[in-house]
C-alpha cells in the first residue's frame, strides 16, 4: 500500500504544477468566459471521466478494471481487488461570436480547471467504494450594453458580471447482488456560491456616470444530493457480453442561503441591504441516463448512452422559474485495443472515439439551444506491469447558430487523465 500512496503523492503535486503552469486564469475560473453561464445554477461539468469524455461521454453501462466509472456507482462494483487513484484536468479554448445591429462581434476565451480527484478500494470481492471530489458547475460572464435613452442623447450604460460555481464531494457504494447483475449508490455533499451583478449608469456628455444603480445577489449552497445506479451483464456467447446501465438522480430541495444588496449612486446613496443571509430552497430537478453496450472480450466496445433531466421544474433560492426547458443528451462511444494479452506495447494502446448531442436547458428568445461535438481520445499504459494509463481526450463542437439573438459557441475542450493502480492489502511474502 505504501507504493500507491507515494505514487499518489506524486501524480497530485505534478497534476497541480501541471495546472497552475497551463493558465493564470484557472483560479475559480471554470472553462472561461460563458454567457449561458448567467441561467439556472450555471454551466455543467461533464460528469464522466476523461476516458468517458474521449468517447461521447459513454459510461452509463460500460466499465473498466483499469479505470474509475464515475457516471454509475453500480460499476464499481465490477472493479478487480486493485485499488485505484485518478486524476483529471481539463482545459477549453473558445470562439463566441454574436451578430449586434448586423455587427458580427467576436472574441476568444481560453481557461483550465482540475476535472477531478478519486480513489477507489475494494470493501470485499463483491463490494467497492469509491471517494472523489469535483467541480460540478461553475458561473463566469460578463456582458455590457450601450443603448440610448429614449428622448434624449445621453447614453444608458449595462454591465451583467457572475462569478463562482458549485462542486461536490462524493462518497459511493457498488455491490454485485448476482454473477451479472449490480446496484449502487452515491452520496455528496454539493457545495460553493454564485454571485451575480447588475449595474446600470447614466453616462454623460462628459463621458461620466451621474446616477448608477447596482444589484448583487449571492447564494451559498450546501445540502446532500444522492444517485442511485443499477447494471445487467448477461454474456451473449463466450466473445460477446452485453450490458445495460441506468441512474437516477431524484428532485432534491438543497439549502441555500441568499443576501441581496441594492445600491444607488447618487448624491453619496449608501447601500441598501435588502435581504441577508436568508434563509431559502432551491430546487434541482431530477434526472435519468439509460445506457447500453455491448464488448468483445475486453478488445472492443460500442455503446450508446441517452439522459433526461427536467430542467423546467429547477427553481431559484427564493422559489422562482429559471426560464429553463428539459434537458436531453445522446452519446454513442466506441472503444478499441488491439490485444489486451499481448505483451507488445503498441497492442494494449487504447483508442476511443465518440459522438455527442446535447439539447440544453436554455432558451434565447424561445429557441432551446443545441450542442454538437465529436471527440477522440487514447490510453497509454504505463508502469512495470503496464496496469497504470495516462489518457488524453479532444473534443471539437459547436453550441447555439447565429441567428436572432443566439451566441454561437465554437469550442476545442482537451482532458488529461492519469490513472493509478495497485494491490489493496497485499500481504508481502518473505523467504
Amino acid at each position: 500500500m505504501l507504493r500507491i500512496y507515494k505514487r499518489i503523492r506524486q501524480t497530485l503535486t505534478h497534476s497541480l504544477l501541471a495546472v497552475a503552469a497551463t493558465s493564470p486564469m484557472v483560479l475559480a475560473q471554470g472553462l472561461g468566459n460563458s454567457p449561458y453561464s448567467a441561467l439556472g445554477i450555471g454551466e455543467l461539468y461533464s460528469p464522466g471521466n476523461v476516458t468517458n469524455i474521449g468517447m461521447g461521454g459513454v459510461g452509463i453501462s460500460n466499465a473498466s478494471s483499469f479505470y474509475l466509472n464515475l457516471q454509475n456507482p453500480a460499476l464499481l462494483a465490477r472493479r478487480t481487488r486493485f485499488t485505484v487513484f485518478e486524476v483529471g484536468l481539463i482545459g477549453e479554448t473558445k470562439s463566441l461570436s454574436q451578430y449586434i445591429t448586423n455587427s458580427l462581434q467576436s472574441q476568444r476565451a481560453t481557461a483550465g480547471n482540475l476535472g477531478y480527484l478519486a480513489l477507489a478500494f475494494p470493501a470485499n470481492s463483491r463490494w467497492n467504494m469509491a471517494i472523489g471530489l469535483k467541480p460540478y458547475t461553475y458561473v463566469n460572464y460578463h456582458t455590457q450594453q450601450l443603448t440610448t435613452v429614449p428622448g434624449t442623447s445621453n447614453l444608458a450604460q449595462y454591465d451583467y458580471t457572475g462569478r463562482g460555481g458549485l462542486n461536490k464531494a462524493t462518497f459511493s457504494n457498488g455491490v454485485r447482488l448476482t454473477k451479472n447483475i449490480y446496484a449502487g449508490v452515491e452520496a455528496a455533499f454539493l457545495f460553493g456560491n454564485t454571485t451575480y451583478s447588475s449595474n446600470s449608469a447614466l453616462v454623460l456628455g462628459s463621458n461620466t456616470t451621474d446616477v448608477g444603480v447596482t444589484h448583487l445577489n449571492r447564494v451559498n449552497y450546501s445540502d446532500i444530493v444522492w444517485k442511485l445506479g443499477a447494471a445487467w451483464r448477461p454474456k451473449l456467447n463466450d466473445t460477446w457480453t452485453l450490458n445495460l446501465g441506468a441512474t437516477y438522480d431524484p428532485e432534491t430541495r438543497i439549502k441555500a442561503t441568499q443576501t441581496d444588496i441594492y445600491q444607488k449612486t447618487y448624491l453619496g446613496a449608501v447601500a441598501d441591504t435588502l435581504r441577508l443571509n436568508s434563509t431559502a430552497k432551491a430546487t434541482l430537478p431530477q434526472q435519468v441516463n439509460f445506457g447500453i453496450s455491448i464488448e468483445k472480450n475486453n478488445t472492443l466496445l460500442i455503446g450508446v448512452d441517452v439522459g433526461f433531466q427536467q430542467w423546467s421544474k429547477y427553481r431559484t433560492a427564493d422559489n422562482r422559474l429559471g426560464n429553463l426547458a428539459d434537458a436531453m443528451t445522446l452519446g454513442v462511444g466506441l472503444e478499441y485495443t488491439p490485444k489486451p494479452a499481448s505483451n507488445r506495447y503498441r497492442d494494449l494502446i487504447t483508442y476511443r472515439v465518440g459522438f455527442q448531442y446535447n439539447r440544453q436547458p436554455y432558451l434565447v428568445n424561445g429557441t432551446q439551444i443545441n450542442d454538437i461535438n465529436g471527440s477522440l481520445g487514447i490510453s497509454l499504459p504505463l508502469g512495470s506491469y503496464l496496469v497504470n494509463h495516462v489518457t488524453l481526450s479532444l473534443v471539437g463542437g459547436q453550441r447555439g447558430v447565429l441567428t436572432g439573438t443566439q451566441i454561437r459557441e465554437q469550442y476545442v475542450r482537451v482532458a488529461l487523465g492519469f490513472s493509478l493502480n495497485d494491490w489493496w492489502f497485499r500481504k508481502q511474502v518473505v523467504d
